[in-house]
Order: structure tokens, then C-alpha cells, then sequence
């Protein structure tokens, strides 16, 4: 985890991703927020940079590789395990299994998404704060 590295945002809705957009824009943070439409996308990024992400923030539900898969693949690649990226669900469904089955792959996180704006704001700016201050292996 690289504190200053990018935002990685796995969602597949457009209006969620201009909502994500405009929070981060509020809150104003310095780090780059890079948008993929699918977790194949997002895995291929991972897999050819030598970037260090600061978190991933992932929805499930999602066409060609969904959440759960890409953490996965994620979380039994050694290189990519070896980061440390965060890994954290915002998705819009919270049910168990679910939970269950994402913390059995080391999420870090499972979010629900709010649905007013000012609480996505809220759960971003908590999600920020905490892991600017959590300290990782790789720092």
C-alpha cells in the first residue's frame, strides 16, 4: 500500500461512478482515483504496473470478472498479494453469504452504498481517514 498511490474504483454503473467522482473532487484528496468498468480490466492494470494502489474499492456485481472473483485472483496472486492493497466492497448488497464469503478472502472492508450523497461522502471520508493512518508491511 502506497499511501500517495492511486485509488483503484471497480464499478460498473456510470451514475455511481460520476457520484464516487464528484466526492472524491469534494474531499479533495491528492491521490490519482482510477475508474475501471469490470474486474478483467482492473486485474490487467494490476498485473502490468509496478504501481503500488492505495486501496480498491470494489463492487460485486460486475460483467466478465465480478468483485469476488477479482479478489480472488488478487488474493492468490503472490506479487499482487505482496502489496498489500487494501480491499474493500462498496456494493449495494450486504447479504450474508456475501459478507461471509469476502471476509474468507481477507476483504478489508464491506460497505454497503449509501443513498444520499452526503452519506457516501461520510463512508468515503471514514474509509480515507482510516487507512491514511493504518500502517502496512511494504511502507
Amino acid at each position: 500500500m502506497d499511501k500517495n498511490g492511486p485509488i483503484i474504483i471497480i464499478e460498473d454503473d456510470f451514475d455511481d461512478q460520476e457520484i464516487l467522482k464528484g466526492v472524491f473532487k469534494k474531499l479533495n484528496y491528492e491521490n490519482e482515483i482510477l475508474y475501471f468498468e469490470d474486474g478483467e480490466k482492473a486485474l490487467e492494470y494490476l498485473l502490468s504496473m509496478s504501481v503500488k494502489p492505495f486501496l480498491i474499492l470494489s463492487d460485486i456485481n460486475m460483467p466478465r470478472l465480478n468483485g469476488m472473483e477479482l479478489r480472488e485472483k488478487i488474493f492468490n496472486n503472490e506479487q499482487l498479494n505482496l502489496r498489500c492493497i487494501p480491499y474493500l466492497f462498496l456494493t449495494t448488497a450486504a447479504e450474508q453469504p456475501l459478507v461471509v464469503k469476502a471476509y474468507s478472502q481477507s476483504v478489508q472492508g464491506f460497505f454497503v452504498k449509501p443513498s444520499s450523497l452526503k452519506e457516501i461522502e461520510k463512508l468515503v471520508f471514514s474509509i480515507m481517514s482510516y487507512w491514511k493512518e493504518c500502517h502496512s508491511p511494504n511502507l
